[in-house]
């Protein structure tokens, strides 16, 4: 192999490296305005076009495989693989995900060369088309490097995350630039690159200014006090039938405690409820009894939004559904799922093909709903309304215009990343979140089974969250409650989290916001539990499951 070749190989991995050094849990995030430099230029100096694709290729698939590694663990302990068959769907995964640096970095050296426009232009042109147009299995989007950095990220209410990567990627073109013209002097060479930081001047500016805006329009809103509940469930106990009842004790005794400290809205995750709920005809509307077993609160009388199982009598399949219940018990609002989780709930052509399921017992196939919603809350005599989202519906930035349409004063994503365990993916699901809330200026809750859960308020601050529990620690956990009886809400308060937060959305008048810090909950071990200061509550994430009746 030629000098060359190597060096274009070599380059094209530190192109990788800094890419998945830059995003969650890593978290390097000024990489990413340099990350692509060394592959576009790999690009421009490939001999043909095919070898461009490939070099990127090579940058795209390397980089996913770390970002993404989680989904290897995914396959092995959901999909009951070993790692022998898990590596070959992992690598076919991350390969179809890497095809977006091979299109660029083809696309960079067709362009440059026909049009001969300079980097600076062709590269952000370039990379937001392949962000709109390229559909990913877990979609995603280079902004997520900088959600964390909220100054930087305000101009989303304004492009949404595409204007964060096309300032990036115009950095990165510009830097290429200047070195390929630095034999023209300085004031030359250096031209885009002056031009893209009067740009990131004015970036900070605005984020400066919408920040501030959103702070003054948070302390001018009514508060609504919120409690979260992240029981930290196992995904396998979580289906468990005969576990159905103390995981429902669980989330009751949490809320009951929320209830007490002041709580005047209660969240539960993601099909966090246990038993299914009947639909039409003669659908669920009102709790249940007190000598039921199925009541849904008990001990509490707060308002609360959770999620749940539903199904009607003629329906051939389950719908995943959150659900609204006000203070007197009535159920003022469902919502079932739109955007259904690839092979966890939505397998294609499920009736032809049986044996899938054999295989892995934990995919299912559920019904998809066909709008959004949103659900009243009516407090101290004022009406409010809440957008819930379900599972990694909050990284879909069209499905929330769409509920923000609606013109809700807060959203409310539920979740159950308990499939993930703690890894990374908590962690970019948390920072893709953080854009809807910068785009809508409408703050966030967000109930987690078992992390993160978290509130985002309208600048896309992520003002409190919790930590990712590994399923199997919660499972430990319930193992040992289930044991010692005695001593089950111990145990149980030992791994689960109850959050004391306030919802904040900034907008005025129709707002939630945040009412002063309540005093900070600990609980009676410090092991994976996740504290917070304000007073809210999640639902569970993204996982159903097929025994759900």
């Amino acid at each position: 192999m030629s000098r060359p070749v190597l060096n274009r190989f070599g380059l094209s991995l530190l192109s990788a490296v800094m890419l998945f050094l830059a995003v969650p849990t890593f978290g390097v995030w000024p990489l990413m305005w340099v990350a692509l430099v060394p592959q576009m230029w790999v690009a421009l100096d490939a001999s043909t076009h095919k070898r461009a694709f490939l070099y990127g290729w090579l940058t795209g698939t390397v980089a996913n495989a770390v970002a993404f590694y989680w989904m290897d663990g995914l396959l092995e302990r959901f999909g009951h693989m070993p790692s022998i068959e898990a590596l070959p769907i992992m690598l076919l995964l991350v390969g179809y995900q890497g095809l977006a640096f091979a299109l660029f970095s083809w696309a960079v050296r067709r362009f440059h060369q026909r049009t001969k426009l300079p980097l600076v232009v062709v590269a952000p042109l370039l990379m937001v088309a392949i962000e709109i147009g390229l559909p990913q299995i877990f979609p995603y989007y280079l902004a997520i490097s900088q959600a964390f950095v909220p100054i930087i990220i305000q101009i989303a209410d304004l492009t949404g995350p595409l204007g964060v990567t096309a300032l990036m990627l115009a950095m990165n073109g510009a830097l290429l630039d200047a070195w390929r013209m630095r034999e023209r002097g300085y004031r030359i060479a250096g031209r885009g690159v002056a031009i893209v930081a009067a740009l990131i001047v004015a970036d900070l500016a605005y984020g400066g200014f919408r920040m501030h805006q959103a702070d003054a329009r948070r302390a001018a809103a009514p508060k609504v006090r919120t409690g979260v509940v992240q029981a930290n469930i196992g995904i396998l106990e979580k289906w468990d039938p005969n576990e159905f009842a103390r995981l429902l004790a669980i989330h009751q005794d949490r809320s009951a405690d929320l209830a007490r400290a002041g709580a005047e809205l209660i969240v539960w995750p993601e099909s966090s409820y246990p038993y299914a709920l009947r639909r039409a005809p003669g659908p669920f509307q009102h709790d249940f009894p007190v000598d039921d077993a199925r009541r849904v609160r008990r001990g509490f009388e707060t308002p609360i939004l959770f999620g749940a199982v539903t199904r009607g009598t003629k329906d051939k399949y389950p719908y995943n559904t959150a659900l609204m219940m006000n203070a007197s018990g009535d159920v003022t609002g469902t919502y079932d799922k739109v955007f259904l989780m690839l092979f966890g709930e939505y397998i294609p052509f499920y009736d032809a093909i049986p044996w899938f399921t054999k295989l892995f017992p934990e995919a299912s196939n559920f019904n998809r709903g066909s709008e959004p919603a949103s659900f009243p809350l009516q407090l101290r005599g004022q009406d409010y309304r809440l957008g819930p989202l379900i599972c990694y519906e909050d990284i879909l930035p069209g499905f929330a215009r769409r509920v923000a349409r609606l013109d809700p004063n807060a959203f409310i994503n539920i979740t159950n990343d308990a499939w993930f365990g703690r890894t990374a993916e908590p962690y970019q699901h948390l920072a893709l979140a953080v854009f809807r809330s910068v785009e809508h200026r409408i703050e966030m809750i967000r109930a987690v089974n078992t992390g993160i859960s978290a509130h985002i308020d309208a600048a896309g601050r992520v003002t409190e969250q919790t930590e990712s529990v590994a399923p199997a620690d919660a499972e430990d956990v319930a193992r040992r409650s289930c044991a010692v009886a005695g001593r089950r809400t111990v145990q149980a308060r030992r791994r689960s989290v109850r959050i004391r937060m306030l919802g904040r959305a900034g907008r005025v008048p129709r707002a939630i916001a945040p009412a002063p810090p309540a005093h900070l909950i600990r609980e009676e071990s410090g092991t994976a539990s996740n504290l917070m200061k304000r007073e809210y509550s999640h639902l569970q994430p993204c996982g159903s499951k097929r025994g759900a009746p």
